[in-house]
């Protein structure tokens, strides 16, 4: 009986080892709590939304990368 006790003890233990392993993963990324809203903007030349802060703002707009710029604008002086 004191065997079945220990056994079921051990078992519990190794459950609860693992579980918490699984949860620590070293290569997964931490969890993280969700940030504040960001300002999307479309971008002038094909419309692909993206966070204000990673615009790159032109003289008649914002774009997504500098080849839309361009094309929109022309070249840049």
């Amino acid at each position: 009986m004191k065997f079945l006790l220990v056994l079921g003890v051990v078992l519990v233990a190794f459950w609860i080892w693992r579980n918490n392993r699984l949860n620590e993963r070293p290569g997964a990324p931490p969890a993280r709590a969700p940030g504040k809203p960001v300002a999307m903007v479309a971008c002038d030349h094909c419309g692909t939304h993206l966070p204000e802060v990673e615009v790159i703002k032109g003289q008649q707009g914002v774009y997504c990368c500098q080849e839309h710029r361009r094309q929109n604008e022309g070249p840049s002086p």
